[in-house]
């Protein structure tokens, strides 16, 4: 039987998870492919902002730290993510920047290493990481100095060869921004520490996205953030996470008073926390961080087991359509077509990929653009339906027959992409 829109709508109606569309704000006339860099907002949120706003801050004041919770907010939503992620309860906390966390755990991993291991100084990356992560990493490198650097491999399979006896950790994105490539995080993670490296794990497009067990996979140490499939909101907190066994050990090089073991003893000299409560710094973004929890009660609903099979049919049935449908235009499939190695975005590149990506969003379908040449498009099982991919992919296939790309409105870059 030939695929149709009707299947789709058919396969839409059968779907276990369609409901759970219901609890976001998604704009009439708009396909929404762009999850992977900023989630839908859960109805939930506005009423939430209200009350935080309105009634906690406007009415409670300063007695809402206490009487609404908010000085333990960070370690309470820890606790809804942990699920996600294959951590348990008290080994996560929601704190400041993707940024900022990934700073904190590499500091941590190379304190760990020059007090058992001091010869090891090396940082180890793909080249074609996140570049925040690259940056955070070069800047953390040349503020130790002294023999501190990072050292980039080209391609995940290039990773062995750079594993001398001068690496102190690794430091990859579980799935990768660009090309949607899965690591096995298990066995990188094993083959770090048979080279006695630390493993350190970016979940940014991971989380929420595909299951991720951080114990199982031999993780020491992860962050990322909640903004993206966790649908938080625009610049909503990071997360961090330590292995139990290096939690104890971690050194915050930024103590701020919230990772203090007693922070209103207000006392002249940092005692770090014990358990993930060090991994805080100062005050946190309450607003922001009260949004937070509205995505992840959403995931308490389903399961991360039905998430993926949904993202996995519906990246299947994007890649299949516009094979089928868009063929003879110059559309490379830039993200691996095995289960295994693919997160829950689909990347290609095209020539002119910014100008067609533009023309898309002017037509309702909202992806996103990145350098050189990559257009992402973002399957949020959430929210996607099945009849999404088909009208988006119908939108494409027009924008490339008739050329609309190559209107002078569509290749004016923006600032952001």
């Amino acid at each position: 039987m030939p695929l149709t829109r009707n299947t789709c709508l058919e396969r839409d109606a059968a779907d276990p998870i369609a409901p759970l569309r219901d609890a976001f704000a998604l704009p009439d006339g708009v396909i929404y492919l762009d999850g992977n860099s900023l989630g839908a907002r859960p109805h939930a949120a506005l009423a939430r902002a209200q009350q935080v706003i309105a009634d906690e801050w406007g009415e409670g004041l300063i007695r809402s730290w206490n009487q609404a919770g908010w000085f333990e907010l960070p370690r309470r939503l820890g606790n809804k993510l942990a699920p996600l992620i294959g951590a348990r309860a008290d080994e996560v906390v929601i704190t400041d920047t993707t940024s900022i966390n990934l700073f904190k755990v590499l500091a941590a991993a190379l304190r760990v290493q020059r007090e058992d291991a001091p010869e090891r100084k090396i940082i180890v990356s793909e080249a074609h990481n996140f570049p925040t992560d690259l940056y955070i990493a070069e800047g953390l490198a040349d503020l130790l100095r002294d023999g501190y650097k990072l050292r980039l491999i080209d391609a995940p399979d290039a990773l062995e060869t750079a594993l001398g006896d001068d690496v102190a950790v690794t430091m990859l994105t579980h799935v990768n921004y660009k090309s949607g490539h899965m690591y096995d995080m298990a066995a990188v993670s094993a083959l770090a520490h048979r080279h006695g490296a630390l493993a350190v794990w970016d979940l940014a497009h991971s989380a929420g996205a595909v299951p991720v067990d951080l114990h199982a996979g031999g993780a020491d140490y992860a962050i990322g953030c909640t903004y993206k499939y966790l649908n938080g909101g625009p610049g909503s907190p990071a997360f961090v996470w330590a292995s139990p066994a290096l939690r104890e050990r971690f050194w915050q090089p930024l103590s701020g008073w919230w990772g203090h073991a007693r922070p209103f003893a207000m006392a002249s000299h940092y005692d770090a926390g014990a358990g993930i409560g060090r991994f805080l710094c100062g005050t946190q973004p309450i607003t922001s961080m009260a949004m937070v929890e509205c995505g992840l009660d959403i995931f308490a609903q389903t399961s991360m087991t039905v998430l993926r099979a949904k993202s996995l049919a519906l990246t299947d049935l994007f890649i299949e359509l516009v094979e089928a449908r868009c063929a003879g235009y110059p559309l490379t499939l830039a993200t691996p077509r095995d289960h295994a190695v693919r997160g829950s975005h689909i990347s290609y590149a095209h020539p002119d990929g910014f100008a067609v990506m533009q023309a898309l969003i002017a037509r309702g379908v909202i992806g996103d653009y990145r350098e050189p040449s990559i257009m992402r498009f973002g399957f949020t099982p959430l929210y996607t339906r099945f009849v999404d991919v088909w009208d988006a992919v119908d939108v494409l296939r027009e924008v490339l027959e008739t050329g609309a790309w190559q209107s002078a409105q569509f290749n004016e870059r923006t600032l952001v992409t």
